[in-house]
C-alpha cells in the first residue's frame, strides 16, 4: 500500500549535482527543513529547481509538510546530517525529530545548489550496526551456509534492473518465487527503517530449499528518468512490467524449475496480483501478502486518519489535513478526472492517468479468473491493509478450492510480530518477518505442481 506509515513519496524530480564543499550541501539542506519548521514554505520553496517547483508549488509544498505533522507529531528538532552518492547524485539527509518517531529529510540538489527531489524515510537507528537488522543478527531461519546469492539483471532496455537471485545449494532444479514489491520506490530488500522483509523471505525460504529472486524497483533505480515521464506512470510501468520480466528470467535460469515459478506480491504487489496472473499464464503460483481489495485512495485516507487518531485527538492541523486530503480523494472519484488534471488536485501529487488507470479495478473479483494456487496471508496488526481487506479476499475467493486463506495475530504490515496497537514507530524496530511465514510459504510452495 502506499507507505504513509513513515514516508512521504513525492514522484521526486531530479537532476544532477556536484558540490565542492560538504558543509555548504549541509548548510543548504538544513536551512531547508528549519523553512518548513517555521512555516516559511514560499523561502522553501525559493530552493527548488524549475522542474520541483511545478511539481511542488507552495501550496503542496505546505500540504505534504502539513500531512507529515499529521502522521508524525510535530516537528521538535534537526538531530544529524548525512550525505550520499547514488549514480551522479549527492544526497543530504536531515534526521529530523518529530513528536512520535525520527524521519530523516532525503533532499537532492542540482549542480546549481537548487533542490530537485525531496523524500521523508525513516531514520536510520543510531548507535552501533547491532542495532539494525541488517547487521549480522540473522534470525534462527537463515542459514547461510544453505544456499548462494548471484547478482542478477532483469528486463530490457530501456528499463534493466539490477536483482538478487538467492538459489539453495544442493541438486535442483528448484521452486522459485519473485517478490513484488508494495508501493513507493523501494529497493530489493523492500528497506524500511532498519527492516528488509524481502530479504528475510528471500533467504529464509532459500535455506528451505525455495529459490527467490528480488530486485530494484523501477521508479527507485530510474527515479530520474520519471522527471519527464512521470504522466504517463501506471502499475503496469511502475509493477506489472518489471515482474513479469522476472518471471521470464527465472525461466531461462539453470538450476530452476520451470514449471514451478510463482510471484508473491506484498502490499500494492499484492493487489496487482490479478493483473500479473493475466500477463503469463504459465505462472504455477501465486502469494499475496496483505493485498488491499478497496480503492486505493480510500485506503490512504484511512491510514491518515488511524495516525492522526493515535493520540486520541484530531487537532486543527490534522483536521485540516484530513479535509484536504479527502477532497483529492473525491477528485479520485469524481467523474470529471481527466488526464490533465493537476498533480496538486490528487493524493500525494501523483498524476491522474495512475488514478484513472485503478479506476474500477476490483483486486479480489478479478481474482476469480486464477486458476492457478492462491495463497492469501494478513497481519492482523496491520493498520495499511486491514481485516476489511482479508475480509474481501475470503468473501470472493473463500469457497474456490484453489485458495488458501491465512491471519496472523500478531503480525504488522511487515509480517513482523508485535503487542497491542500497531503506530508508525513500530516499523523503525529492528525485527524479521515472522518464521511461521516463511514455514507456511515454503510448505505451500512444496504442494504447488
Amino acid at each position: 500500500m502506499i507507505r504513509l506509515i513513515c514516508s512521504v513519496f513525492i514522484f521526486s524530480l531530479f537532476t544532477m549535482m556536484t558540490y565542492a564543499q560538504p558543509t555548504m550541501l549541509q548548510t543548504s539542506a538544513e536551512q531547508f527543513i528549519d523553512h518548513l519548521s517555521t512555516g516559511d514554505y514560499a523561502a522553501a520553496a525559493k530552493m527548488f529547481d524549475p522542474k520541483m517547483a511545478q511539481a511542488m508549488p507552495v501550496p503542496v509544498l505546505k500540504q505534504t509538510w502539513e500531512v507529515l505533522i499529521s502522521q508524525c507529531g510535530a516537528f521538535q528538532k534537526r538531530l544529524g546530517f548525512r550525505t550520499e552518492k547514488y549514480q551522479q547524485y549527492d544526497i543530504a539527509y536531515v534526521t529530523c525529530q518529530f513528536e512520535k518517531m525520527a524521519l530523516d529529510a532525503k533532499i537532492v540538489f542540482d549542480p546549481a545548489g537548487r533542490i530537485s527531489g525531496l523524500f521523508f524515510v525513516p531514520a536510520q537507528p543510531a548507535g552501533s550496526p547491532k542495532q539494525t537488522a541488517d547487521a549480522g543478527l540473522l534470525p534462527n531461519y537463515i542459514k547461510p551456509d544453505a544456499f548462494t546469492e548471484k547478482e542478477i539483471t532483469i528486463g530490457k532496455d530501456p528499463w534493466v534492473l539490477p536483482g538478487t537471485l538467492t538459489i539453495p545449494k544442493g541438486n535442483g532444479p528448484f521452486a522459485a518465487i519473485v517478490l513484488v514489491h508494495g508501493s513507493g520506490p523501494n529497493d530489493r530488500d523492500e528497506t524500511l527503517g532498519p527492516n528488509k522483509p524481502f530479504k528475510d523471505l528471500a533467504q529464509g525460504m532459500a535455506s528451505k530449499g525455495v529459490a527467490v529472486l528480488r530486485y530494484e524497483k523501477r521508479t527507485l533505480y530510474y527515479q530520474a528518468r520519471f522527471v519527464n515521464d512521470c504522466n504517463d506512470l501506471t502499475v503496469r510501468q511502475e509493477t506489472v512490467d518489471d515482474a513479469i520480466a522476472a518471471v521470464e528470467f527465472l525461466a531461462e535460469a539453470p538450476g530452476i524449475d520451470k514449471g514451478r515459478i510463482i510471484v508473491l506480491g506484498h502490499s500494492l504487489g499484492g493487489m496487482l496480483i490479478p493483473r500479473i496472473a493475466a500477463e503469463n499464464k504459465a505462472i504455477a503460483g501465486f502469494v499475496i501478502m496483505a493485498g488491499t481489495t478497496r480503492p486505493m485512495e480510500d485506503s490512504i485516507l484511512e491510514q491518515i486518519k488511524y495516525i492522526a487518531m493515535l493520540d486520541g485527538k484530531i487537532n486543527p492541523e490534522e483536521r485540516k489535513s484530513l479535509a484536504e486530503i479527502q477532497r483529492q480523494v473525491q477528485m479520485v472519484k469524481s467523474p470529471s478526472l481527466k488526464k490533465e488534471t493537476p498533480h496538486d488536485q490528487l493524493p500525494f501529487n501523483s498524476p491522474a492517468g495512475y488514478w484513472l488507470d485503478l479506476r474500477g479495478y476490483q483486486p479480489a473479483a478479478q481474482a476469480r479468473t486464477i486458476t492457478q494456487p492462491l495463497l492469501i496471508l494478513q497481519g492482523q496488526r496491520d493498520y495499511q491493509v486491514t481485516l476489511a481487506d482479508f475480509e474481501g479476499w475470503k468473501k470472493e475467493l473463500g469457497d474456490q478450492p484453489n485458495v488458501e486463506l491465512k491471519l496472523y495475530p500478531d503480525l504488522n504490515h511487515l509480517f513482523i510480530t508485535g503487542k497491542e496497537k500497531c503506530r508508525p514507530d513500530e516499523y523503525l524496530i529492528p525485527g524479521h518477518v515472522a518464521e511461521e511465514v516463511i514455514n507456511d510459504i515454503v510448505a505451500w510452495v512444496h504442494k504447488v505442481k
